[in-house]
């Protein structure tokens, strides 16, 4: 048995796929967390493993290795999944013009995609609106989890399968090379690894102030619908969303469709909307969501936000059964020069390994596998 030792600061998805790494390295891996459960991003997104969302090359490839490692955790943990793929419509000419664009270039690519018709989408789903629907780009690739049993249950499964110890309540104060210190207690390892998110302001201060880095706060809501059967069938997405995913710029009619958002719909660029809807395996409907980049926000939920969302599902699928059960806001950080991901070391043996923005629950697991192996 290997004597190499590691401790992870942080149990949010990206630390704990990190400590995974770490462990099929050979290393004994300690996870520290200052919260008594994962409480953050982590838990307070959609549950979608978006793989369409990612351009092709390294990020597909991340997204889909992540998709993996994901499937093999939740079959011998026992938890539900869904793979039931995503469905982005059509309510214009711009919008069909995009997806139709879209499905010639993911079909070049082998992305298992489908151009399906109004009669075919409404056969298929349920409670789409039917009204000026042109189109809709069906992929395949996507899976819906419930984010919190995900999260929650896959501390026990790294204990498990991997031996990885997590220690809840325990705030990190300090780091230097080969220590960590929770207060006055100090904890050694041959490696360390900051996965703490925006919390990583903290721990290095200098460090994040140097860095090309912000926060964005989303919005969301949770619903549940009257009819205890009522199942979409899939994920659903609208226009906005085409705007809001770096693997859509392939398609050259993009420019025009966001030309035309920005003049219609200039409220919901303003606060950075763009509507979803998935639903887990107990039937609850996750819908969001709006972004705000700052370093820092106001704690409060913007009631007018909640309503464009509203206004802009309304067009995509109907509602008026659907019954509202939570709302909550997320805070992630992410880069600001238009790269995807960031690994640093900062002093020997200590990495922060951060900045994959929006797409933890997508890419975490093959980017700490990256990660762990470039270190």
């Amino acid at each position: 048995m290997s004597d190499k030792t590691a401790i992870v600061v942080g149990a949010g998805i990206l630390g704990m796929a990190t400590a995974r790494a770490l462990a099929l390295k050979g290393y004994k891996v300690t996870i520290f967390e200052k919260s008594q459960q994962s409480l953050g991003a982590s838990i307070r997104n959609f549950g979608m493993l978006w793989p369409i969302g990612q351009p092709d090359g390294k990020l597909y490839d991340r997204a889909i290795r992540s998709r993996e490692i994901w499937k093999e955790y939740l079959t011998n943990a026992k938890i539900n999944f869904d793979p039931c793929g995503s469905l982005h419509l059509a309510y214009d000419k711009e919008e069909q013009d995009v997806l139709e664009e879209l499905y010639e270039h993911f079909t070049k690519h082998n992305r298992p995609v489908t151009l399906m018709q109004p009669n075919t989408i409404l056969e298929k789903f349920n409670g789409i609106n039917g009204e000026n629907l042109k189109a809709g780009l069906f992929s395949s690739d996507e899976t819906i989890i419930d984010p919190r049993e995900g999260i929650k249950n896959l501390p026990a499964y790294l204990k498990d399968y991997y031996n990885i110890k997590i220690i809840w309540g325990t705030a990190i104060t300090n780091v230097t090379t080969n220590t960590v210190w929770s207060f006055k207690t100090k904890y050694n390892a041959d490696l360390i690894c900051i996965c703490s998110g925006a919390d990583f302001e903290t721990l290095y201060p200098e460090n994040f102030k140097e860095l090309p880095i912000i926060k964005s706060k989303l919005q969301m809501m949770r619903f549940v619908p009257n009819d205890p059967n009522y199942k979409i069938g899939t994920s659903i997405c609208g226009g906005l969303s085409l705007l809001h995913y770096k693997s859509f710029t392939a398609s050259k009619s993009l420019d025009i469709l966001k030309a035309k958002i920005d003049l219609e719909l200039p409220e919901y660029i303003k606060n950075g909307i763009h509507v979803m809807v998935s639903q887990n395996h107990q039937g609850e409907l996750t819908v969001g969501d709006s972004h705000e980049y700052a370093l820092d926000f106001e704690p409060f939920d913007k009631h007018t936000v909640n309503e464009l969302i509203l206004k802009y599902l309304k067009k995509l699928i109907h509602i008026d059964n659907w019954t509202l059960q939570q709302s909550w806001n997320g805070v992630y950080p992410m880069m600001t020069n238009g790269t995807t991901d960031l690994l640093l070391k900062v002093e020997p043996g200590v990495y922060i390994i951060n900045g994959i923005g929006g797409n933890g629950m997508t890419l975490s697991f093959g980017f700490a596998e990256e990660a762990v192996n470039k270190i």
